[in-house]
């Protein structure tokens, strides 16, 4: 029995009404991807150094060290979040939280930008998907209706050439659902990591005033 090639080039091809947007969908959620790695690696991990180093210089009230500290590290949301505390070294305490707050929020909207897309892409693929082989199945039934011959094996070929539309949409869609969660989470721990780290150099800014 033969088996007959699967062409996938030309089914998609075929569904260009579905399969064109979805391999466009396919090319941003790829960006996207490599864009938020290339952004956040290592963001945690820095901004633990960078409190671990932060700390031990402003409790001892070394505010010029802790600046030139900030300084020599890499850039991460953390350094700016911190360079804005030692900024205001006087402030009242709930000023200080206040400004680590703001700063907070900042660093994590920056650090979850372009995740909207990767969430609406992953809902959407799979109708644009079906979609794209509804109108194909439509279409080759009013091929066949027009022709008034037909049988299994000409809906079947019509009906193949629809469903390429489904498999690439859910394809995509699920790639974009799983980045999307990654990166959710990941967020979420930069943003915990910012509050613990920004909370330990405001109570140490305190407490070394304090003890001035």
């Amino acid at each position: 029995m033969d088996n007959p090639s699967l062409d996938v080039v030309r089914l998609i091809r075929e569904g260009a009404i579905s399969t064109y947007p979805l391999l466009a969908c396919s090319i941003v959620v790829l960006g996207i991807v490599l864009e938020r790695l290339w952004s956040l690696r290592g963001t945690i991990s820095s901004t633990a150094s960078i409190t671990a180093k932060l700390l031990p210089l402003v409790a001892r009230g070394d505010l010029a060290g802790a600046r030139a500290a900030l300084q020599a590290h890499r850039p991460c949301p953390a350094r700016h979040v911190y360079a804005d505390l030692l900024e205001h070294p006087g402030a009242a305490r709930t000023d200080l939280e206040w400004i680590a707050d703001e700063r907070q929020f900042e660093a994590v909207q920056g650090a979850g930008a372009y995740l909207w897309l990767l969430g609406t892409i992953g809902s959407a693929a799979p109708f644009i998907g079906l979609f794209g082989t509804v109108m194909g199945i439509i279409r080759a039934f009013h091929s066949m209706a027009i022709a008034g011959t037909g049988g299994f094996g000409v809906v079947a070929g019509g009906i193949s050439e629809a469903l390429i539309a489904t498999a690439l949409g859910l394809a995509v869609g699920i790639v974009a659902v799983v980045c999307y969660n990654y990166f959710q989470a990941r967020v979420e721990r930069i943003d915990a990591a910012l509050r613990i780290g920004s909370a330990r150099v405001v109570q140490a800014l305190v407490t070394s005033r304090a003890a001035a």
